[in-house]
C-alpha cells in the first residue's frame, strides 16, 4: 500500500494486490476516521485484460473480493464498513440476486448503511459496482 499525504491531512492510497484502477482514481482516501473506498469493478488483480464474468452472482463476489483486498490493505474488515453504495444496470432482474451475495458478506446485526440504485451502463460493461465508507477511530 502507499499513502500520499496532502497538506490537508487527507491521505490518498493506491493498495499494491488491488485491481488496477479503471480510470484515474485511488483506491481510497482517509480524512479523519473516515476511508472512501472507490467503487470496486468485478474486474481480476493483476489481470485487466480479463473479460469480467457474465452473471451477477460471479460479479457480485468478484466486487466484493476486490473491495475486500482494499480493506485488509489498508489494515480494515468488513466490521470497519459503515456505509455502502451499489449500483446496478439491471436493476429489476439483479435486484434480489445481488442482496443475497452481498448480505452474506455482513453479520446480520452489522449492516452498513446502504443506497442501491439502478444505473444505465457501468465501466467495462459490469452490471455491478459497489463502494464503501469505512471507519477508523482516530488515535490519540
Amino acid at each position: 500500500m502507499s499513502a500520499n499525504i496532502a497538506t490537508s491531512g487527507l491521505r490518498f492510497y493506491m493498495v499494491s494486490n488491488a485491481p488496477e484502477p479503471v480510470a484515474t482514481f485511488s483506491h481510497a482516501v482517509e480524512g479523519g476516521s473516515f476511508i472512501h473506498v472507490t467503487g470496486q469493478m468485478p474486474t481480476y488483480p493483476g489481470e485487466p485484460q480479463r473479460p469480467v464474468p457474465d452473471d451477477i452472482e460471479e460479479q457480485t463476489h468478484r466486487v466484493m473480493a476486490n473491495l475486500h483486498i482494499v480493506l485488509t490493505g489498508l489494515g480494515l474488515d468488513w466490521s470497519s464498513v459503515v456505509r455502502a453504495g451499489a449500483y446496478l444496470t439491471n436493476f429489476e432482474k439483479d435486484y434480489a440476486r445481488f442482496n443475497e451475495i452481498y448480505s452474506s458478506y455482513f453479520p446480520a446485526d452489522r449492516l452498513p448503511a446502504r443506497t442501491c440504485v439502478g444505473v444505465t451502463a457501468l465501466a467495462r460493461g459490469a452490471r455491478v459496482e459497489v463502494d464503501l465508507v469505512a471507519f477508523r477511530p482516530l488515535t490519540r
